[in-house]
C-alpha cells in the first residue's frame, strides 16, 4: 500500500481533523505464463496500522524521493494523459511520474523484484526503473474515517513484458506470505474491499482485451457525501 476536511467535533473548541489522502501507487505483476493469469499479493503485517493481516497488491506511499530518482524506459504516453486526466493538465509531469516510479520502488522494498536494468552505481535503487510496460489501471481515494488516507494508482504490468521470473519474489518486512492467486479465484486469501473490486475490473479488462491497451478509461473510486462512487476517467 503498498495507494479526500473536517472531523467529529469532541467540545465547543475541539475538531479533529481528517487526515489528507496523500499520493500512493501499488502494482498489480501478472503472470500470464499457465492457463489462467495470476497476480501476485502479500499479506501486510498485524503491526500495521493500515490494513493489517489483509493480502494487497505491493506498494505504498509517493516519497518525496521518487521524484528524484534516475529512470531508464520512461512512462508510455497515454499512461501519462490517464494521469494528467485524474489530476489536471496542469499537474507537474515529474509529480505524476513520480507516482509510477513509487509503484517500481515499492515492488522492489516489499517483494525483491526490479523492474529495469541493473545500475550498481546507484546510490537509491540497484536498478534504473523501466516505466515503459506499466498500464494505468485504477485510482482510489481512501474513505474519510481511516486513521491513514491515500490517493492510490493502480498499475498493472507482465512479468514476461518486465523480463521478471515469477519465481524470484522473496517476502520483506512489509509483505509477508507472497504468493500468486488467480485472479478468478481469490477464495484462499482475505483482502480489502477495495482491492476485490479493483482486482474485479481487472478480470474485466482482461476479458475485453488480454493485451491491456495502454489508453484504457481508469475507474475512480472515491466516497462523495458518505456515497461510494464509481467514475471513469
Amino acid at each position: 500500500m503498498t495507494g479526500t476536511a473536517g472531523g467529529p467535533v469532541k467540545g465547543p473548541l475541539s475538531v479533529t481533523p481528517r487526515p489528507r489522502p496523500r499520493d500512493a501507487a501499488s502494482i498489480m505483476l501478472l503472470d500470464r505464463s499457465q492457463a489462467h493469469v495470476r497476480v501476485l499479493v502479500g499479506k501486510r503485517n498485524k503491526a500495521h496500522v493500515f490494513m493489517p493481516d489483509l493480502h494487497v497488491f505491493p506498494g505504498g506511499r509517493r516519497d518525496s524521493s521518487d521524484s528524484r530518482l534516475v529512470w531508464d524506459g520512461d512512462i508510455h504516453p497515454a499512461v501519462l494523459e490517464r494521469l494528467k486526466n485524474c489530476h489536471g493538465q496542469r499537474a507537474s509531469e515529474t509529480r505524476l511520474r513520480a507516482i509510477a516510479l513509487a509503484a517500481l520502488r515499492e515492488l522492489h522494498e516489499e517483494a525483491g523484484i526490479a523492474i529495469g536494468r541493473k545500475d550498481v552505481g546507484n546510490t537509491t535503487l540497484p536498478f534504473l526503473p523501466d516505466l515503459t510496460n506499466l498500464r494505468y489501471m485504477a485510482r482510489a481515494i481512501t474513505p474519510p474515517g481511516h486513521p491513514r488516507r491515500f490517493d492510490t494508482h493502480f498499475f498493472a504490468l507482465f512479468t514476461d513484458e518486465a523480463g521478471v521470473e515469477p519465481t524470484d519474489i522473496r517476502d520483506s518486512r512489509e509483505l509477508e506470505d507472497l504468493r500468486w492467486i488467480d485472479v478468478d479465484d481469490v477464495s484462499d486469501v482475505r483482502m480489502p474491499d477495495i482491492t476485490e473490486i479493483i482486482l474485479g475490473d481487472l478480470r474485466a479488462s482482461l476479458k475485453s482485451d488480454a493485451s491491456l491497451p495502454f489508453g484504457r478509461p481508469v475507474p475512480f473510486y472515491y466516497t462523495r457525501h458518505g456515497r461510494f462512487v464509481r467514475d471513469l476517467l
